[in-house]
C-alpha cells in the first residue's frame, strides 16, 4: 500500500509545483491541490476518489457561478425530493465501489498483459556465465552517501530461468 501513498504524494507534489510561484507558498496552495487530486478521474478505478467516498461527484466552483445543468436540476427539486435522491446514491456508492473495484482489477490485467508482451523468456543451464547485478554496496563518508550498482559475472551452480 505505501507504493501508492507514493504515487499519490507525488502527484499532489506534481499540482503544487505548477501551481507555486516560489517554494515558499506552497502551503496557501496545497487545499486547491488536493481538491484538484481528488476530484480528478483515475485510469485505475475509472472514478474520482471524491465520488468513491461520499457517492456523488463533486461540485465545481465554476458550476456555482455559471450553473451547470446538474447544478439547475438539483436547485429545482423541493428539499424532500433531495433528500431522497440523495438517499438513494447513497443506496448505490457500494454498487460503484464494486464497479471501481472491478474496473481496477482489469486495468491490473492489461497492465500485466503490457508487461508480460515485452518480457522474453530466457533459460539458462548450469556452467553458463551470466552477467549479475549487486545492491547494498553503500559507505558513508562525513555527509557523503556512495552507493553503487556492482556487476559481475558468475557461473549458474544450478538451472536458472529468468
Amino acid at each position: 500500500m505505501n507504493g501508492a501513498v507514493e504515487a499519490a504524494n507525488k502527484n499532489i507534489k506534481k499540482i503544487i509545483g505548477k501551481m507555486t510561484e516560489t517554494y515558499k507558498d506552497w502551503h496557501e496552495k496545497l487545499p486547491f491541490a488536493l481538491y484538484a487530486y481528488r476530484t480528478s478521474v483515475r485510469t485505475s478505478t475509472g472514478a474520482t476518489p471524491f465520488s468513491l467516498v461520499y457517492g456523488i461527484e463533486a461540485v465545481l466552483p465554476i458550476e456555482v457561478e455559471i450553473p451547470s445543468l446538474r447544478v439547475l436540476m438539483e436547485s429545482k427539486l423541493e428539499e424532500a425530493e433531495w433528500v431522497q435522491a440523495r438517499y438513494d446514491q447513497l443506496n448505490l456508492i457500494e454498487e460503484k465501489r464494486l464497479k471501481a473495484i472491478c474496473h481496477g482489477q482489469m486495468y491490473q490485467k492489461r497492465m500485466i498483459a503490457a508487461h508480460d508482451k515485452k518480457v522474453r523468456p530466457r533459460e539458462f543451464h548450469e556452467g553458463e556465465l551470466v552477467l549479475a547485478s549487486t545492491q547494498g554496496q553503500s559507505s558513508t563518508r562525513g555527509k557523503k552517501v556512495i552507493s553503487e550498482k556492482c556487476r559481475l559475472l558468475m557461473k549458474l551452480k544450478d538451472g536458472y530461468k529468468a
